[in-house]
């Protein structure tokens, strides 16, 4: 029996391959025929006979079988391995289940093979949560918590400060009921600390956005005391910025080197930024050697564009020529760590390249190189522009010292716009022929650059109104980059300037087409198409513009002008009303708001107006015409008075206004007054008729000895007069042409060869208002042959008629840049 008895080896050396090819014979199912035992408990019930089992379902434990002998002994299993529960050598064999996976009682009564159970049905439903337990209270705020914490992040970065802040306040109330809620439950070790972080930064930056110091700074302190809070202090680089916002210029560095005391040495790029921070806090308060020290430092460490950039300003602003030229060398010689442009070319014609390449070509990392690219260039342009009038003994060696270092880095592009720079300078110190000849200068460069001096050039000649060279530089401008919006647009310009305005609308479409945000072309074009008498088309080019410069005065203007060109009064008071809306103190939009509502019969409304244009520019003889003959309308002649005493002060020269303030003193019954201004009116103009008439007349009235001697001389005038006009018409006897009127006729109140204070129906309305007022047949003016200037303009009215004029530009950089000519330039 012994012999299938197999005993465990002693060894514990575990071979992963023992055992692979060993079977239980017994499950050998070829030799089951030759089996006897197995044979005959087929053909007998022997097979069927219950095993014997304990009463109690558990393993057997090593029980000892009686045997013929009396012994007890274990039994051993077919394989010859020790029962469960049987001691060999001293030690017991665990127990095992006692029954295989997939075989139970039922099996072995016919049933159906189920290893998985499945014939037992579903499993049964999970236990319901309980929702009132604390610990799920404790799970669903704590949710909430976070849920809020994120909307309020969500509305910052929406722009929607207040919402944000809100959510933010009520996530930090919630958090405090979490807590106490925790602490009555659990232990307070297992308080969510990360929260309570989360939460109250959240609320602390919620309260700097809301420019809500005083509170973040607390709420901030809440946090930097805590000491359960890891890496806390380095909040305090936000507190120094909240002081830095305030001008609390002592306070902010102090945090800002408390900050930078706490962080250690491994987070290197933290301690640069932050002692960037301290270098610019010490620029405000004028401690430059400070902040030369800490911009020094970085360099140094970590090169940077701005820590260069302050640095040059730190140097400019204690004057120290020779390290703003070393700083300038640092500054140039910081790398980029940008791709060069030829990565982007396509080596060869192979389809599936030119296709990445393309996909690449203006991906986000290729925007975000091309940005730093253009930071870089700002920075450098900018701080030439502040050390080249100051390095050198003169602004132009200082130029060409920067434009060399420049040449010799890898920004060789900025030397150009280096150079016209320098002209640009010339132009502010009013040296015409220098700016002139740097940049004639470019004609012999690349096409780009070329096109740029020309440009220039033209915009140059044309402000001096040298039409002849201005269309030259443009045709060349032109010539050189036929693409160039502002060469097309100096160029249609100069044409413009000639009067053929088809031509020009050409040259503005072309720059149109190039570059359809060039507003220039499109307002000109406007211009192009009112004086062609195209007013549907100009309107439409002012509504487009309008739609892109919304509060564009001189775009406001236009689109007011063209409505009343087209005889709607209604939406060009609609178009002005927004016009003074933006510019509330604009005289010339006042003036025509006040005309337009003359003309439609509202004489408040264009009162009011009037009175606003006079009150902003008290020199409008236009204006003051109008107040005067509106106050003479309504027989308020003591009021027209200061209007007419101020025109003639605007034009001493014409004897009309003088005669219209001793009209309104006799029109009040202050003779004596009137009797003063017209004897101080003949001693200036002895030989005008109208004034001694008057002079005859109230001294008759009033019984002075003088009348006597001024109606001898109005006599004489007379007679004079009569001669002239007899020489004259014999002058022209067979010619057969009119013979006009002679100045000083009688009974004349606006000589039909003078013309009225402004040119149009307006001019003519306000003369004839003035013909119409009582007693009409007493002149109040002078028949002199001196005119009102009809072509009089408001020196502050926007210039309407003249075409904007293109030429390069660049943006102003910082408070140091210097504003050179661009494309949004007026020739003013």
């Amino acid at each position: 029996m012994m012999q299938n008895v197999h005993l465990a080896p002693e060894t514990d050396e575990d071979d992963l391959y023992s055992g692979y090819n060993d079977y239980n014979p017994t499950y050998d199912a070829e030799e089951l025929e030759n089996d006897t035992a197995f044979q005959q408990a087929v053909r007998t019930s022997h097979g069927r006979r219950p095993p014997i089992t304990a009463k109690i379902p558990s393993t057997a434990v090593a029980r000892p079988v009686a045997t013929g002998c009396g012994s007890k002994t274990s039994l051993a299993s077919s394989m010859g391995r020790p029962m469960t529960g049987a001691i060999q050598d001293g030690v017991t064999r665990p127990m095992t289940a006692v029954r295989a996976a997939g075989f139970t009682k039922a099996a072995l009564r016919g049933s159906a093979f189920d290893p998985l159970g499945q014939s037992r049905g579903p499993a049964p439903p999970l236990e319901a949560r309980n929702e009132d337990s604390p610990e799920e209270k404790i799970r669903q705020l704590e949710k909430k918590v976070n849920e809020l914490v994120e909307e309020s992040c969500i509305a910052n970065s929406c722009g929607d400060l207040k919402l944000a802040l809100e959510k933010a306040k009520d996530a930090g109330r919630k958090e405090r009921v979490l807590v106490r809620q925790r602490e009555q439950v659990t232990s307070p070790e297992n308080i969510n600390l990360d929260l309570t972080y989360s939460v109250l930064f959240n609320l602390a930056s919620q309260y700097s956005a809301n420019e809500m110091y005083a509170e973040a700074l607390n709420t901030y302190q809440v946090i930097v005391k805590n000491k359960m809070f890891s890496n806390a202090g380095r909040l305090k680089v936000n507190m120094g910025n909240i002081y830095l916002k305030q001008r609390n210029y002592s306070k902010a560095i102090k945090f800002y080197r408390m900050a930078l005391d706490q962080i250690p040495s491994v987070h290197k790029e933290m301690r640069i930024k932050i002692m960037q921070n301290i270098g610019v806090t010490f620029i405000k308060t004028g401690q430059y050697s400070d902040a030369i020290s800490s911009f020094e430092h970085i360099m140094s460490v970590a090169p940077d564009l701005k820590a260069g950039f302050n640095l040059i300003l730190s140097y400019f602003a204690v004057g120290d020529r020779e390290k703003m030229k070393k700083a300038f060398q640092k500054l140039i010689a910081v790398p980029l760590e940008i791709d060069e442009d030829d990565r982007y070319v396509s080596p060869s014609d192979d389809p599936h390249t030119n296709l990445v390449i393309e996909a690449i070509k203006n991906d986000h990392l290729r925007q975000m190189e091309r940005e730093r690219k253009a930071t870089a260039e700002k920075y450098i342009m900018t701080a030439a522009k502040l050390i080249a009038p100051v390095i050198e003994t003169s602004f132009a060696v200082g130029y060409d010292w920067c434009v060399e270092v420049v040449k010799a880095s890898q920004y060789v592009e900025l030397a150009n716009d280096l150079e016209i720079n320098k002209a640009v300078t010339y132009l502010r110190q009013k040296d015409f022929n220098q700016a002139v000849e740097t940049l004639k200068t470019f004609e012999k460069k690349d096409s780009r650059v070329k096109s740029a001096a020309a440009t220039n050039l033209s915009f140059l000649y044309y402000l001096e109104n040298e039409f002849v060279q201005a269309s030259s530089y443009a045709d060349l401008a032109v010539n050189s980059d036929r693409y160039n919006p502002s060469a097309l647009t100096n160029k249609g310009n100069t044409v413009f300037a000639n009067g053929d305005y088809e031509k020009a609308a050409e040259f503005y479409k072309e720059a149109l087409r190039n570059d359809s945000s060039c507003t220039e072309a499109l307002y000109n074009i406007g211009l192009t198409y009112k004086k062609l008498n195209r007013l549907d088309e100009a309107l439409d080019c002012f509504l487009k513009l309008h739609a892109i410069l919304r509060n564009s005065a001189q775009v406001l203007y236009q689109i007011a002008n063209v409505y009343e060109l087209m005889e709607d009064p209604s939406q060009a008071v609609e178009w002005l009303m927004q016009l003074i809306s933006v510019v509330p103190t604009d005289c010339r939009a006042l003036s025509q708001l006040g005309g337009l509502y003359d003309r439609e019969g509202d004489k408040s409304q264009a009162f009011q107006y009037y009175c606003e244009s006079y009150r902003y520019f008290p020199s409008n003889i236009e204006v003051i015409e109008w107040l005067g003959a509106y106050y003479i309308d309504t027989q308020f002649c003591e009021k027209a008075i200061q209007y007419f005493e101020r025109a003639s002060l605007i034009q001493p020269t014409q004897v009309k206004w003088q005669l219209m303030v001793a009209s309104c003193f006799r029109r009040s019954g202050n003779y004596q007054k009137a009797l003063d201004t017209y004897k101080d009116i003949h001693r200036k103009f002895p030989e005008n008729v109208e004034c001694l008439r008057f002079l005859v007349r109230l001294c008759t009235d009033i019984g002075l000895k003088e009348v006597q001697e001024y109606a001898t001389k109005l006599k004489r005038l007379e007679k004079m007069k009569e001669i002239r006009e007899q020489r004259v018409k014999s002058g022209r006897d067979g010619s057969g042409g009119p013979r006009g009127r002679r100045d000083g006729s009688a009974g004349s109140v606006f000589p039909d060869s003078g013309h009225s204070c402004s040119a149009g129906s307006k001019g003519e309305r306000l003369s004839a208002q003035l013909r119409a007022l009582p007693g009409t047949d007493e002149a109040y003016e002078s028949s002199s042959n001196k005119e009102l200037d009809a072509s009089y303009v408001d020196p502050l009215g926007p210039q309407i008629e003249r075409p904007k004029t293109a030429a390069k530009k660049r943006v102003d950089e910082d408070d140091f840049a210097d504003e050179e000519l661009g494309d949004d330039l007026l020739p003013e």
